[in-house]
Parts: structure tokens; sequence; C-alpha cells
């Protein structure tokens, strides 16, 4: 609204106001002069009484528009800066004023009064609100600008309306290029379409990426939002530590066969080329050639156990009897009396001879552990909220070294192929649960927890 039509506006109602007010005195006015001429006082004093009763109800008429029309007329003024966005001023109105200032608090007890501090509070509020906001949308946008994930959004005609700094780079266009045109015509149609979250291959032939897709509402209107997640780097990353991690521990046991095996060969060779032959040379050839044979097969059961680490099949599910899978498992095992504490009847789903496998890796682990420092084995089982909790608890040396306790292939144990944790852990993962191995607290030992879904 203008300001002269506002201007005119509160004119017309304070000449309203002062119009009423002026009607509403009359009939009072009226019955004074009537009183005033019709009984025994002067025709003087009866005029000089007249016209201070004209007079007053002039005055009181006329100053009436400007005691309560113009404090209402700047209520009106103060919402309407409130509506356009301007909460910075404050209104006073003491005690009905005629000329109501800004920028202080009004200490009136009357309605207007309480009116104008109230109205004070709201905008104080509005702007601290709106102070709020404007930060918080400044974090959001430096946030989203600085991710390195792909951030578009949609209105709901399919035009671009957000793209960061990592959308650009995708796009390979700058953000105003970008904004206003429609998703399909900058290649984005397909995103807008089909199954979400999703793995994807974006722009055709190039990176890989994960979707996502959501809805929100922005001014009353329903908005999408795309992210897109670079899959690339992570995969490659993970897949460079595991390979590295593979050829190590590799190396190191071919190594381990491959060095005696040369070293007796070496021995053979050049007893086999001596001149005049030691007597006992048949002897030392076939002791030579009996550690190259074990050696040998020792490498062959290695590369054999990692085959079949990388085939290990997908569980077959059906319920298992927990109580009895621990029996099963501790009874296979002679060289040191298991002791089974016990626990809650109930049962799991999984693969019986898989969970008999992971569990017999456990306790073996487990009593030959005890076995170095003389010890013993326990095993109790426990609910967990939604999950069962078995616990394999040993009184051996400890744990000694932590960081290859789930790595293929490692192993502290002279005998060892480093098969049976790993083995152990995927077969959990495989039925959904989980395997840790940690140090005991209250004396020298480990504790195995093996937490599966009931």
């Amino acid at each position: 609204m203008s300001g002269a039509l506002r201007r005119r506006l509160a004119l017309r109602h304070e000449q309203r106001v002062g119009g009423l007010a002026l009607a509403a005195g009359l009939p009072g006015v009226v019955v004074s002069l009537v009183l005033l001429f019709s009984g025994d006082l002067a025709p003087r004093v009866s005029w000089s009484l007249g016209a201070l009763v004209l007079l007053a109800w002039l005055v009181l008429g006329l100053s009436i528009p400007g005691r309560v029309a113009r404090p209402l007329q700047n209520v009106s003024s103060v919402l309407s800066s409130f509506r356009e966005g301007d909460f910075s001023i404050a209104m006073s109105m003491p005690s009905l004023s005629p000329s109501p200032s800004r920028g202080r608090d009004s200490d009136g007890a009357d309605a207007l009064g309480l009116a104008s501090r109230e109205l004070n509070a709201l905008g104080a509020a509005l702007r601290a609100q709106r102070l709020a906001a404007l930060e918080a949308s400044a974090l959001f946008a430096k946030v989203v600008a600085e991710i390195d994930i792909a951030v578009f959004t949609c209105d709901p005609a399919g035009k671009l309306r957000l793209v960061n700094r990592a959308a650009e780079r995708v796009l390979d266009r700058a953000s105003p290029a970008l904004v206003g045109r429609l998703a399909a015509e900058v290649g984005l149609g397909e995103l807008l379409r089909g199954e979400a979250p999703r793995t994807l291959t974006f722009p055709e032939g190039a990176s890989e990426w994960e979707l996502r897709r959501s809805v929100f509402r922005l001014e009353g209107r329903s908005h999408t939002l795309l992210v897109l997640t670079p899959l690339d780097r992570a995969l490659h990353e993970r897949e460079r530590e595991a390979w590295q991690r593979l050829v190590r521990v590799l190396g190191h046991e071919i190594n381990n066969s491959l060095a005696p095996i040369q070293s007796i060969a070496e021995s053979s060779l050049s007893l086999l080329r001596s001149a005049p032959r030691p007597t006992d040379a048949d002897e030392d050839l076939a002791r030579g050639l009996g550690v190259i044979a074990r050696r040998s097969a020792a490498l062959g059961r290695f590369l054999g156990a990692f085959a079949g680490l990388a085939r290990l099949p997908p569980p077959r599910f059906e319920p298992v009897t927990v109580a009895a899978w621990i029996e099963r498992a501790v009874a296979l095992e002679t060289r040191l009396p298991v002791v089974i504490d016990g626990g809650p009847s109930v049962v799991v789903r999984g693969d019986a001879d898989q969970l008999d496998q992971l569990l017999i890796n456990l306790v073996r682990n487990a009593v030959e552990a005890a076995l170095t420092t003389g010890g013993g084995v326990r095993v109790a089982w426990s609910l967990a909220g939604p999950c069962v909790e078995i616990r394999v608890i040993d009184e051996g040396p400890g744990i000694a070294d932590a960081t290859g306790l789930f790595v293929p292939f490692f192993t502290t144990k002279a005998e060892g192929q480093g098969i049976g944790l790993a083995l152990s852990r995927q077969l959990a993962e495989a039925h959904g649960g989980k395997l840790t191995l940690q140090d005991r607290s209250d004396r020298p030992g480990c504790e195995a927890r093996l937490s599966l879904p009931r």
C-alpha cells in the first residue's frame, strides 16, 4: 500500500471516528442545554454554561481521533512493517498519548499500552528468529557448497534451483548456466526416475555414484533433492588396501616355505656335484628331499585354505537351538574340559554346519591359549536386546597382537595358518552377527563375543 493511499485512509478513519464521537455525545449535550435553559438560572449564566457545554463537546469529540484512531494507525503501520519483513520498528503508546513515538517500549498500563509492549516483544522475537534463520541458511549454503557430494534441487516443473560445486564438476558447467534450466536438458532426467537409492554410472561410461532422492516442501510446493555420492574413490581405496594386505600376507607365508626349500635344494645340488661324494650323501639327500616335500605340501594346504575362504557358500537358514549347538561344539574338544555356564532357552536362525565350524574355531583357539598357562575355558550365553551373545572365555596369556586378529593368514602360532578367526568373522557376518575379541579386564585371558540376531 502506498504512503498517499495510507494517509487518505487514515484521514477518513479519523473523520469517521470524530463524527461517531460527536454523535455519541450529542444526546448528552442536548439534555444539558434543555436543563440549563429550563431552570431558574439567569439568561446570562445559562448562555455561558451552554457555551461551555458545547465547547467541551467539540473539544472532546475532536480529540478522540488523536487519542484512539492514531494509536491504532500506529499499530497498523508497525504490523505493515512486520509484513514487509522489517522487524526493527518499535512503538510506544503511553496511556493513550496523542502522539505515539517509536524506538522505546511503552510503560502504559491501559489496553493500548499492553498491546504496544506485546507488539514490540513480537517484533524482537521475529527479529531474533529471522537472524537465526539467516545464519542457519548461510551455514547450510556453505556446507552444501563445500562437501564433496553432488547436490541438486529441482522445483515441481523439473527446473534446477540449487547446484553445489561438486555438482558443477560432475556436469562440467558453472552454476549460473545450470540454475533455471530443466533437469532433463542437462542430462539429469534419469536421476528423477527409477528406484532410489541405487548405484549408477553417470555420465554414461564415467564414474560410479550412489543416487539418493527425496522430496521436501519449500514455499508450499514440493521440490526434489538429488544427492550423488562418489563410489569410485572409496572402492578403489578399499580395494588397494585389501590387495596390499593380501600380497603382504601371501608373500610372508610363501617366503616362509620357499626359503628352506631353496636352501635345501642348493645344498642337495652341491652335494651331488661334489667329488668324491661323502658316504652319507644318500642319507642327506633323502632327508633334504623329505623337507622339500613337507614344505611343498604345507604350502599347498595353505593355498587350498585360501581358496576355501574365498569360496565360502551362503548359509542355509534354519532354526538352531543355542544350548544344543554349544554342547555339540564343546563335545568335540578333548584336550581340556570346557565348562558350559549355561544361559536362557533361545533359538537362532542360521546354517547349523557353518555355526558349528564358527564355534569350534573359537573353542579351539581358547583351549590352545589356556594350555599354555594351565588355565581353563568357559562358554556362556545371554540375551542382549534383539540378539543372543555367546561368550568364549579363556585363562590364557591374552591377545598378543590385536592389529592382525582377523587378517587372513596372519598368525602368531608356530603351526597356525591364520584362517580360523578370519573364517569365523566371515561366518558371523554372513549370519547378520558380529564377532569381537578382547582381553579380559578381571584377570589374564581373552574373551570372544559372538552376537547373533534371535
